[in-house]
């Protein structure tokens, strides 16, 4: 199977304390993405996204600055998962996340890389931004 990856940069006008909270705990997630979110603070365990139409495990994880996971939608190839990494840096007036996604087959690269900004980045900024 072909893959791809992606490639992105964001800067939210937030603490990386608030970005990685906004990942990482289940509530704050969910209100983000307006859907269920079940997502363990450790290393090894599961998680479930968007009521289960994405799923995955975390790699590693380090509060504040870096959350890596095994990430696959429902419609990819049997067994087949992708690396989602999220890199927080504390920025001069907020927190910059570079997000690399590896192994993304081909065929769903294009729809993966656009919902990422249409249902996380730009959510997160209105959301973070809002105070």
């Amino acid at each position: 199977m072909k893959t791809r990856t992606i490639r992105q940069s964001v800067t939210f006008k937030a603490s990386p304390n608030e970005v990685y909270e906004t990942l990482m705990d289940s509530n704050k997630h969910s209100a983000l993405t307006g859907s269920p979110a079940h997502i363990s603070r450790r290393a090894g365990d599961k998680f479930s996204i968007y009521g289960g139409d994405i799923v995955g495990v975390n790699l590693e994880l380090v509060p504040d600055h870096k959350i890596v996971q095994s990430w696959r939608y429902s419609d990819w190839p049997d067994g087949h998962y992708s690396q989602a990494t999220f890199s927080l840096k504390g920025v001069p007036g907020g927190t910059r996340l570079t997000f690399t996604q590896t192994g993304v087959p081909v065929e769903f690269c294009d729809d993966i890389s656009q919902g990422w900004r249409d249902y996380y980045w730009t959510p997160m900024k209105d959301l973070l931004e809002k105070h």
